[in-house]
C-alpha cells in the first residue's frame, strides 16, 4: 500500500498557499501596503550553533551584584604597629561614570518656595504698573472734560479731596519685599569697610637751655675747690651733730647691718677658700707617696725590658653621687692641666635614668671640685679651648646644654628647645671656631642620622642641619613608587686639625664618611673600616694625613685618608671600647677593651703589637674610655662602675730619640711627620707583595 500522509500536513500546505494567494492578491490590489506586512526571510548566521531541545530549554541563572568587578581585592599595607604586613579593608566598590553639577532645585524644597514666592512677586508688581499707568491716562482723557462740565455747573470746593482720596484707594499698593535669611545656602557677598584717616600727630618742645662756659685751670682756681669742698664736710658735721640721738641710733643700726652682711660674705668665701687649701694639703699628705711617684717616679725595669713598658696605678677618682652610673666620656682641660671633666651615664637602653657632670683635680682626688646633675644621662662632652669654662655636653635623651663653671648651678643656662634637639643619643659634641659674628659654636652627632651646629646666639641655641647621614645604595621603593633612604646612625666625628671644613663620621653599620661643611648632599668619600659599630675617630695630632678608628668588632685601624683601605690592622680579642692618641709622640696611641686591659701602642719600636697590654680593672668590669694629659706621662680611663683610674707611662712607653755624642737631637713636629711617613711609606710597599 501506498504511504499516505497525514491530514495534519495536508491542512497545513492548504493554510501556506491560501496565505500566498492573499499576499499576492494583496500586492496586486493596492499600492499603498506597508513593507513590513510584507513576509520577510530570516537570516540565518553562519556560526549559530545547532542546539538540541534540551539545550534550548536548559536555564543560565546569573546573578547581579553592585561590587566593582575592577577593583582591587587584594592590596596590603605594613602595620607598623604589628611588625606585619596586613590586607587592608575593603575598597570603595562605587564607579562613577559620569558626574555633571547641575541648578535644578526642587519645588517643595525651602529654596524653591523662596524663588517662587519672589517671581510671583516681580509679577505683582509688572500688574500693578499697568494699572496704573493705564488708569493715568484716563484720567488725562477725562480732565478736558471735566473742565467743559465746570464750566456750566460749579463743583463745590469740598468734593475735590473726597475725590483725591477715592483715587488713591483706587491705586493698588506694592506689597513690601520680605527680607530672607540666609539659611545653609551660600551667597558670594562682599563687604568694603571704611578707612578711617590718617592722622599724624606732632609734639614740639622748647629746646634745652645752652651755655657756653670757658675758664682756665688755674693754681688759685684749685685752692679755692678744695676750699669749697672742705667747707661742705664742715657744715655736713655740724648738721650730724645737731641730729637727735634716735635718728643717731637707727642710722647706725642700718650702718651696722650692712656692714655685718658685707663683712659674713666675705668671709664665707674667705673661709671656703681656706677650706679647700686646708682639704688639699690634707689631700698631699694622705696621698703623699702617691704625688710622689706622680712626680719622680720611674719604672728601673724598663732598662732590662728593651720594648715592653708598663702603667703605674696612681689616683683613683670616685663619688657617691655618681653611683651605678658609668663614664661615659673623659677630657682634660685646655688650660688647667690637673683639671679634668667626667661625664657619667649609661649605655644601657634598659638602664637609663640620671647623669652627672664632675670635675676632678689631681690636687683633690677625694672629692670633686664641680658637680653637675642632669635628668637624663651624659654619654658626650668637650671644654672649650679658649673659654676653659665652658663645657658641652650631649644627653641620652637628644638635648645638649652648654655648663658654666663660673654659675656653679644644678641647671646648665643653655640648653636645646624640644623642637630643635636630636631624636636620638648625641654620642659626640665638638666645639669649633667662633663665627663671623664671633658666637660660639659647637658640632653634635647623633643616632638619628643628623650632624647639627649649634650657634650661641644670646641666650638662645640656633640649631642648622650640616649633613644628613644616608646609606649609601640602600635607597628602596614603596607601594606607591616613592624612594626612601636608609638613615646612617652617626656614632663619632673629629674635625681636622688644619683643614676646618673636612671631618670624618663613624656609623652604627661601620662605615667612616669623609665629609665637608660645604658639601650637605654627598660624601667626599666612604671607608668599609668595621663590621660593627664605629666606638671612635681621632685625626692624627701631627700627620695631616692619617687618622684612626676603633670598634667593637676588636679591631683597631690606622688609615690615610687618600686611600679606601688600612694601613695598619690591630685585632685586641675584645670590644674596643676608645682610643686616643698621644701628645707627645705620632706613633704611640693607646686603646681600651671591654674586658679591663689597657693597650699602649708605639708603631715605630713595634708595628706589630702592643708594647704594653695590662689589666687595669676586674675582668668583670668594663672599660669605656681613655685619655692623655698634654703636658704629664699620665692617662686616665673610665670604666663602667664610675670609677676613673690615673695611670702613669713608663719611661718605654714615651721613648725619645736616642742622643748621639756630638750630634743634636732633633725634635719638633716635622721630625714627627717623617716618622710616621716612614712607616706608611713601609706599609704601602708591603702590600703590592702580600
Amino acid at each position: 500500500m501506498p504511504h499516505k500522509p497525514p491530514p495534519r500536513r495536508q491542512g497545513v500546505n492548504v493554510g501556506r498557499g491560501a496565505r500566498k494567494r492573499d499576499e499576492d492578491s494583496g500586492t496586486k490590489g493596492g499600492e499603498g501596503t506597508d513593507e513590513w506586512a510584507q513576509s520577510k526571510a530570516t537570516v540565518r548566521p553562519p556560526d549559530q550553533l545547532d542546539l538540541t531541545d534540551a539545550e534550548l530549554k536548559e536555564e543560565f541563572t546569573r546573578i547581579l551584584t553592585a561590587n566593582n568587578p575592577h577593583a582591587p581585592q587584594n592590596i596590603v599595607r605594613y602595620s607598623f604597629k604589628e611588625g606585619t604586613y596586613k590586607l587592608i579593608d575593603p575598597v570603595d566598590q562605587l564607579a562613577v561614570h559620569f558626574s555633571q553639577v547641575g541648578n535644578l532645585i526642587p519645588k517643595d524644597s525651602d529654596e524653591g518656595r523662596r524663588q517662587h514666592y519672589l517671581d510671583e512677586l516681580a509679577a505683582g508688581s509688572q500688574e500693578s504698573a499697568k494699572v496704573v499707568t493705564s488708569e493715568t491716562e484716563i484720567l488725562e482723557e477725562e480732565e478736558p472734560k471735566e473742565a467743559e462740565a465746570g464750566s456750566q455747573t460749579d463743583v463745590p470746593a469740598a468734593e475735590a479731596p473726597e475725590k483725591m482720596a477715592k483715587e488713591e484707594s483706587m491705586t493698588p499698593k506694592q506689597p513690601k519685599e520680605l527680607k530672607l535669611t540666609n539659611k545653609l545656602n551660600f551667597s558670594e557677598r562682599a563687604s568694603q569697610t571704611c578707612n578711617n584717616p590718617l592722622r599724624d600727630r606732632e609734639c614740639q618742645t622748647e629746646p634745652s637751655p645752652r651755655t657756653n662756659f670757658s675758664a682756665t685751670a688755674n693754681q688759685w682756681k684749685i685752692y679755692d675747690a678744695y676750699m669749697e669742698e672742705l667747707g661742705k664736710q664742715e657744715k655736713n658735721t655740724e648738721k650730724e651733730k645737731t641730729e637727735t640721738p634716735v635718728a643717731k641710733k637707727m642710722g647706725k643700726m642700718a650702718m651696722r647691718k650692712l656692714t655685718s652682711m658685707e663683712s659674713q660674705s666675705d668671709d664665707i668665701t674667705k673661709l671656703t677658700r681656706a677650706a679647700k687649701i686646708m682639704e688639699r694639703m690634707v689631700n698631699q699628705n694622705t696621698y703623699d707617696d702617691v704625688a710622689q711617684d706622680f712626680k719622680y717616679y720611674e719604672d728601673p725595669a724598663d732598662e732590662y725590658r728593651d720594648q715592653e713598658g708598663t702603667l703605674l696605678p696612681l689616683w683613683k677618682f670616685q663619688s657617691d653621687k655618681a653611683k651605678r652610673l658609668a663614664v661615659t666620656a673623659l677630657c682634660w682641660n685646655p688650660k688647667y692641666n690637673d683639671l679634668f671633666a667626667v661625664g657619667h651615664g649609661s649605655y644601657d637602653f634598659m638602664k637609663q635614668g640620671r647623669g652627672m657632670l664632675l670635675f676632678y683635680s689631681l690636687k683633690n682626688p677625694s672629692f670633686p671640685e664641680y658637680i653637675f646633675s642632669s635628668e637624663s644621662g651624659i654619654l658626650c662632652l668637650d671644654v672649650h679651648v679658649d673659654h676653659p669654662y665652658l663645657v658641652v655636653v650631649g644627653h641620652y635623651d637628644g638635648n645638649v646644654a652648654i655648663y658654666n663653671l663660673k654659675k656653679p648651678s644644678s641647671q646648665s643656662p643653655f640648653r636645646s628647645s624640644a623642637k630643635s634637639k636630636h631624636t636620638d643619643p648625641v654620642w659626640q659634641v665638638k666645639w669649633q671656631k667662633d663665627d663671623m659674628d664671633h658666637n660660639l659654636n659647637f658640632f653634635s652627632v647623633s643616632s638619628d642620622g643628623r650632624i647639627v651646629s649649634w650657634t650661641l646666639v644670646k641666650s638662645e641655641l640656633v640649631h642648622t642641619d650640616v649633613i644628613k647621614l644616608k646609606v649609601e645604595d640602600s635607597t628602596t621603593e614603596d607601594v606607591e613608587g616613592l624612594q626612601i633612604h636608609t638613615v646612617g646612625c652617626g656614632t663619632a666625628f673629629d674635625f681636622h686639625k688644619e683643614i676646618d671644613y673636612l671631618f670624618l663620621v663613624g656609623t652604627e653599620e661601620g662605615k667612616i664618611y669623609k665629609c665637608s661643611k660645604s658639601y650637605s648632599s654627598q660624601f667626599l668619600s666612604t671607608y668599609d673600616a668595621h663590621s660593627m659599630a664605629v666606638d671612635t675617630v681621632s685625626w692624627n695630632p701631627y700627620h695631616t694625613k692619617v687618622f684612626m678608628s676603633c670598634s667593637s668588632d676588636w679591631t683597631v685601624k690606622i688609615w690615610d685618608h687618600t686611600i679606601n683601605t688600612p694601613m695598619f690592622i690591630y685585632d685586641l680579642n675584645s670590644a674596643v671600647g676608645d682610643v686616643a692618641w698621644a701628645p707627645y709622640s705620632s706613633t704611640v696611641f693607646a686603646a681600651v677593651t671591654t674586658n679591663g686591659r689597657t693597650h699602649v701602642f708605639d708603631l715605630s719600636v713595634n708595628k706589630y703589637e702592643a708594647i704594653c697590654n695590662q689589666p687595669v680593672v676586674a675582668q668583670k668590669n668594663k672599660l669605656t674610655h681613655v685619655q692623655f694629659n698634654p703636658i704629664h706621662p699620665i692617662i686616665i680611663v673610665g670604666d663602667e662602675r664610675g670609677h676613673v683610674t690615673c695611670l702613669k707611662l713608663s719611661p718605654n712607653l714615651r721613648k725619645m730619640p736616642k742622643e748621639n755624642k756630638g750630634q743634636e737631637v732633633q725634635k719638633g713636629p716635622a721630625v714627627e711627620i717623617a716618622k710616621l711617613d716612614k712607616l706608611l711609606n713601609l706599609a704601602r710597599e708591603v702590600k703590592p707583595k702580600t
